[in-house]
């Protein structure tokens, strides 16, 4: 029997897998070959903004030719612009430590690799490092941590809490998320109680046989308790998590396929989907062997990130600086709704600033190297709004909340308004003279644009007070 969306299996049994690849390999195989009027039929349903269902998503990842492609694309791009909006929310990395005793063979942090030359930041450097984002218009980062008995939920609460607890001048960082290894449920509690935003973790693949072999040894090599770590933060209370693969490791529709899945169990078991997704696409690391890989053509990527935002018309979608600049700005027309800027992957790398790349540094080889500043720059030229808006998580609008915003279509009307007046503060704070009159040209036009008056003339005033000094100011 497939999966009823209207049950959850673990009512009897807690954090039992849920993933059959049967039943995903049987829905791709009867979805081959989708005619342009089944995959019109799809769209129709995407654009009236309900969830697909994966048997409708695998007609859409079966899409070969150019003209049905074309017709996804062309929806992912109008359901993205009427929900979204032209907002694009920038955040950064910090990468804590990288001491792990796993051996995923596509990482540069592989315990066997002795390459690697391994760090973990004082709290001091934590300082320096959070200071130096925060120096030029940082408001929102997520912390990285190998997987090591030194970095467990204790030590993660309390690098969370002396973050938010760091200012440079009158600046800080307003929401701090975490990809860290899976905790059991206190271990949630514990880190839940420090204040998190949203707890990330990549599953890598779904595939239990693919996993194996590119998880030979170490905590991570047990698939099962890391398929069931979001039942496990949801039943601590943290209701804002992020799902994710790597794609390269297996095939890649079988992996989005897996993440409908996923979405699927926790809006059944928990009432609430994933807050974001992420797919980033395996790029080079320090002595990685490429040759078992399965590469995914920037064709075909597209294509995916076009399916999850029509499969998934809640959830933020994050591409990250592994990609090109190039392919970033394309993707972002299609669905990506997250970004990171001004990404520096070496430990300590905020406050140091050095210059090349050191794979024996870092986790992965970075595609987009561009400044905070510069992807603001870009991205304000090109007619979108850099966003540095943290107002839900602060006000509540998490986990069911946020669902019951999303999915009414309440994310413009809500994140469009704060888009706007975060990068206003943006602009007064950290922008050049060029930049800020750029940018506020935009910001005219945009607030020029909102349908309610009411929330136009509360915008239109706080702009004032924003120029006037004020800051923090949210709808």
């Amino acid at each position: 029997m497939l999966f009823d969306p209207q049950i959850c299996e673990l009512k009897d049994e807690k954090f039992a897998p849920f993933i059959s690849v049967n039943e995903i390999e049987t829905i791709l195989c009867k979805s081959q070959n989708p005619s342009p009027e089944q995959i019109r039929s799809v769209i129709e349903v995407a654009l009236s903004r309900r969830r697909l269902s994966m048997e409708q998503t695998a007609l859409l990842l079966n899409a070969r030719d150019e003209e049905t492609r074309a017709l996804i694309f062309d929806a992912a791009r109008r359901l993205k612009r009427e929900i979204y909006g032209e907002r694009i929310v920038l955040f950064a990395p910090l990468y804590i430590g990288n001491r792990c005793i796993n051996n995923c063979a596509y990482c540069g942090f592989r315990a066997s690799n002795t390459d690697a030359i391994r760090r973990t930041l004082t709290d001091d450097e934590i300082v320096h490092e959070v200071q130096a984002m925060e120096a030029v218009g940082q408001k929102r980062s997520i912390l990285v941590y190998g997987e090591h008995p030194a970095y467990d939920a204790e030590y993660i609460a309390h690098t969370v809490r002396l973050v938010y607890g760091t200012r440079h001048d009158a600046d800080r960082i307003n929401r701090v998320n975490i990809n860290a290894a899976p905790f059991d449920v206190e271990g949630f509690r514990t880190v839940k109680e420090a204040g998190i935003g949203t707890y990330q973790i990549f599953q890598e693949t779904y595939h239990p046989e693919v996993y194996k072999r590119f998880h030979p040894s170490g905590r991570k090599a047990d698939y099962g308790w890391r398929l069931t770590a979001m039942d496990r933060a949801m039943e601590a209370g943290i209701d804002d998590v992020g799902l994710g693969v790597l794609l390269g490791l297996g095939d890649w529709r079988f992996e989005v396929l897996a993440l409908v899945r996923h979405t699927n169990h926790l809006e059944a078991c928990f009432g609430v989907g994933p807050h974001t997704i992420s797919f980033p696409r395996i790029q080079r690391a320090s002595n990685l062997d490429r040759a078992p890989l399965k590469l995914v053509s920037d064709e075909d990527f597209m294509l995916l990130v076009a399916v999850l935002r029509l499969a998934v018309p809640y959830t933020g979608l994050i591409l990250t600086a592994r990609e090109p600049r190039a392919l970033r700005d394309r993707l972002i027309e299609f669905g990506v709704s997250q970004i990171d800027a001004g990404t520096q992957l070496e430990i300590g790398g905020y406050a140091e600033r050095r210059g090349a790349q050191d794979l024996d540094k870092e986790q992965f080889e970075l595609m987009d190297t561009r400044s905070l500043a510069q992807v603001v720059d870009e991205l304000a030229e090109r007619g979108q709004i850099p966003s540095f808006c943290t107002a839900c998580y602060r006000k509540g609008r998490t986990g069911e909340h946020f669902m019951e915003f999303s999915t009414k279509g309440f994310i413009k009307r809500f994140c469009t308004p704060n888009a706007l007046l975060t990068f206003a503060e943006y602009l007064e704070d950290y922008a050049s003279e060029e930049s800020r009159a750029k940018g506020y040209a935009l910001i005219e036009r945009k607030v020029a644009e909102l349908d309610d008056p009411a929330i136009r003339s509360t915008v239109l005033d706080y702009l004032t007070r924003i120029r006037a000094g004020e800051r923090d100011l949210l709808l």
